[in-house]
This record gives C-alpha cells, structure tokens and sequence, in this order.
C-alpha cells in the first residue's frame, strides 16, 4: 500500500517538527512542511498530498484564503483540508466550513485527534471518487 502524503502548512516550528514526527514515525505518512504559505499552490501540484493540514494564521497569505484559492484549482478542490488553528471563533469555523474544509481542529491538538481527523477525510475522499 502506497504512503498517504500529508501537507503540513504551519509557520510554528515546533508544532509542525511534533506533527512531521507523529505522522511520519507513528503512522506511516508522508509529510512536506510549509512555513510559508505563499508557496502551497506550487507544492499542491509538486507533491500531490492526499490531504492538506492547513493553519489560519500564516504571514502572508491566511488560510481562508489558501482555501478559497484551493477552490478554484481542480487538484485543490479534490485535496481535503483540514484547518488546525489557535482560533477558536464560530466566524472563523462558518467561513472555513463554507469553502468545503473536511475539519476544523483547534490547538492545543493531540497528534491521535490529526490522525482521526486525515483517516476520515481520506474515507469520505475514496467514497466520492
């Protein structure tokens, strides 16, 4: 069985370096981390991930917007993402959720939450396909 390829797009380093190890030592996946966020479209389409674990608040461009760029991009628009962010508000959660995000995780997030969170949206990804 092929390795699922994971997308971490988050600028906090340690969270990101905690995440990589979980997902990549504990369970098999393969991750490319992004810090910055201008750069998620070339890696979209360079990588490939299964699935995009995305953070709000980036410098430069913000997640709500990476999603909606997603949106218009075939290959982001077939890619689940799920946010992960230090943002708790319903205003942040009802836009994400709008743009079609497959989960919305608030930090501080336990590394089996990110797994729950990947294995259901790669089930409902190979149920549509």
């Amino acid at each position: 069985m092929k390795k699922r390829k994971i997308l971490l797009v988050d600028d906090d380093t340690d969270f990101t370096e905690m995440i990589k190890f979980h997902l990549e030592i504990k369970n098999d996946y393969e991750v490319t981390v992004l810090s910055e966020s201008k750069k998620v479209m070339e890696t979209l389409h360079a990588f490939q991930p299964d699935v995009i674990l995305l953070d709000l608040l980036m410098p430069g461009i913000g997640g709500i917007e990476i999603c909606e760029m997603l949106d218009k991009d075939p290959l982001g628009l077939s890619t689940p993402v799920i946010i992960i962010s230090g943002l708790n508000k319903n205003v942040d959660k009802l836009k994400a959720y709008k743009l079609g995000i497959a989960d919305y995780l608030v930090k501080p997030v336990d590394g089996n939450d990110i797994i729950n969170a990947i294995e259901k949206a790669l089930r409902a990804k190979f149920q549509q396909d």
